[in-house]
């Protein structure tokens, strides 16, 4: 099964929408977003696409009541969990969370096959050893907003753990926040 992972869209609903679309155009069938949506409304474009997603917050949460009301009207597409989430997807136990410390805390524990994060805007997959002698793959997709960074996200083979980095297709008409920005630690 292949899934697209998303983070730190910051109200860029038009990059998000095009991460999401040029996913399931390359097979995505579920999406995960490690947090940092911000607006609400940014959620708006996705349920046209079809693919379901799976929403956590970070550090920069907006609008709790705003939110409700645009996953109230899309229950079938829309799943916000909150600070966190722990999925089995496709044969494997996932773990989202926003921030990179906790999540590397989580893959040490050895209870998931993979923990996704965000937070930092930086593209890394890692293998993690835990403390039950296995590995954990720990993923964070950059940034889908392109805030600070290139416009990135991933594509996830869960059948065989490979994880691939993709550059958002963009064109002129796309506002992209590219400049840098202070570095989250």
């Amino acid at each position: 099964m292949k899934i697209c992972i998303v983070s730190d869209s910051h109200d860029n609903r038009a990059m998000l929408a095009t991460a999401v679309s040029d996913a399931r155009d390359h097979g995505a069938e579920l999406v995960l977003h490690c947090g940092d949506v911000i607006a609400p409304t940014t959620l708006r474009g996705l349920p046209p696409i079809g693919l379901p997603v799976h929403i956590i917050h970070g550090n920069n949460i907006g609008d709790h009541m705003a939110m409700f009301h645009v996953i109230k009207k899309f229950p079938d597409i829309i799943h916000y969990h909150g600070m966190d989430a722990s999925l089995q997807i496709g044969g494997r136990k996932i773990f989202m969370v926003h921030y990179p410390h906790y999540a590397r805390a989580m893959a040490l524990t050895g209870d998931y096959d993979m923990v996704c994060c965000g937070h930092d805007h930086r593209f890394i997959v890692e293998q993690i050893d835990n403390i039950k002698g296995g590995q954990t793959t720990l993923v964070n997709p950059g940034t889908v907003g392109g805030i600070g960074k290139p416009a990135t996200y991933m594509i996830g083979d869960l059948d065989k753990m490979e994880f691939t980095e993709r550059f958002v297709p963009t064109d002129q008409l796309v506002i992209q926040n590219s400049d840098p920005v202070t570095p989250h630690t």
